[in-house]
């Protein structure tokens, strides 16, 4: 337990990677872990999409770039080799909440396994646009899916993980 708390203490966003991908057994202790991301009912709303191609990766920051306020030229996944896109079924309503878990252990078990994430938001427009659901049939995705998040993940760059900032005084209320 204590590791387990001392590793939800430690996570940070990470926004600056190392360009080596994921080592494959890392990849797949992550994604094992967000396949056990509590969700409504134990429907199991959300799909992981692996992506590790590159043309595909930057595809998918060029469109996710086109979102932000006021559009941007730099990488909205900061060079992360790996982009982990958590989709949910529209039919599900907790499809946000479902997907939102999912994020959560996806990033908490990166940590513990010594990779650097990220959420990058803007996965809802990305995928409700017409080049989002081109690709989602590309990729043979079937069905009304929301873009939940991107999740980056990589081997963070020297002096890319930040401290905690304090948390704030009336961050837990109490009702007894």
């Amino acid at each position: 337990m204590e590791s387990t708390l001392k590793d939800l203490k430690e996570r940070r966003s990470i926004r600056a990677y190392k360009p080596d991908q994921v080592k494959e057994e890392d990849l797949q202790k992550i994604l094992e872990a967000g396949t056990y991301a509590p969700t409504g009912m134990g429907m199991q709303s959300p799909k992981i999409v692996v992506v590790q191609d590159k043309a595909t990766r930057d595809y998918l920051s060029e469109l996710n770039a086109k979102y932000f306020q006021g559009g941007t030229d730099s990488d909205p996944f900061y060079g992360a080799p790996t982009v982990l896109v958590v989709l949910a079924s529209r039919e599900r309503p907790t499809c946000v909440e479902d997907g939102a878990l999912v994020m959560g252990n996806l990033m908490n078990a990166a940590h513990a396994l010594g990779v650097g994430s990220c959420w990058i938001h803007r996965a809802r427009e990305v995928f409700d646009s017409e080049e989002g659901k081109a690709l989602l049939k590309k990729w043979g995705i079937e069905g009304d899916y929301i873009g939940v998040g991107h999740c980056i993940l990589g081997y963070p760059a020297d002096g890319a993980e930040p401290a905690a900032k304090p948390r704030k005084d009336d961050y837990v209320v109490y009702v007894r």
